[in-house]
């Protein structure tokens, strides 16, 4: 049986940086975290992969050609040659030198911060990936202010099976079949929450998800009208590429 509790704050939705603030620093680096810390988040949402050598390191993209100008594959290269990778110039100068961090070294650095994992899939889940962001999230004693996601149900099945003491969402984007699909696997799974695109989190998606008990992170949500609305449906959570702006129109909203 799961004792797993979604992260939250009281009288207003969790504001998370979409890979950090990544309007204004490049994604999924120390700098945009910490950019989302100083502009109010409570945290940040980041993705992983296990690398070549294991570990989880934290890049949103299979390869590295757009953050890092390099055809480097994340699954198939060591640690030590991704580390070698400038993935912050490409967002300016003033971000030249920023490397691929590991999910051990960002729960290190921001221990006060709500983090959301998103396990990355692919085509072919990678099951060592759920046994490494256990692993590592215990390390660091980490439970009560991290949920992982994927939107990949095998993924996030096996994370749940060996980490029931960890918050999990499923995570849903648009499409046809979205919500049926969301509907089984919620079903199948259990998870703590839901992790909707913003397209479909409409009033009443939202009223019926908490009526049934799950936790609501909606993402990516820029648009301060979008923010106040969800806050007022009294949304778990909201992930923003603009976290500054979304923790303001969170204050408009709950006045907190």
């Amino acid at each position: 049986m799961t004792t797993a509790r979604y992260p939250s704050v009281e009288g207003r939705p969790l504001v998370l940086g979409h890979r950090g603030a990544s309007d204004e620093a490049p994604e999924n680096t120390l700098a945009a975290f910490r950019r989302a810390l100083d502009r109010g988040a409570d945290g940040f949402e980041l993705d992983v992969w296990r690398c070549g050598s294991g570990e989880a390191v934290v890049v949103h993209d299979a390869d590295l050609a757009r953050t890092g100008q390099s055809p480097a594959r994340v699954r198939e290269t060591p640690l030590p040659l991704l580390r070698e990778l400038d993935v912050g110039r490409w967002k300016g100068e003033a971000f030249h030198g920023e490397r691929i961090p590991t999910l051990d070294e960002v729960l290190e650095e921001f221990p006060g911060a709500v983090v959301n994992v998103e396990m990355k899939s692919g085509r072919l889940p990678d099951p060592g990936l759920a046994v490494e962001v256990a692993r590592t999230i215990r390390q660091r004693r980490a439970e009560a202010r991290v949920a992982v996601s994927s939107f990949s149900a095998s993924l996030l099945g096996a994370f749940r099976a060996i980490a029931p003491d960890v918050a999990t969402g499923y995570l849903v984007a648009p499409g046809a079949l979205a919500t049926a699909r969301a509907a089984a696997v919620l079903r199948a799974l259990r998870p703590e929450a839901i992790h909707p695109a913003l397209e479909l989190a409409t009033d009443e998606r939202v009223e019926d998800w908490r009526r049934e008990g799950l936790a609501v992170l909606v993402w990516t949500v820029d648009d301060p009208a979008a923010v106040e609305r969800l806050a007022r449906l009294g949304v778990t959570g909201v992930v923003s590429n603009r976290p500054g702006v979304a923790r303001e129109a969170v204050r408009r909203a709950t006045g907190y």
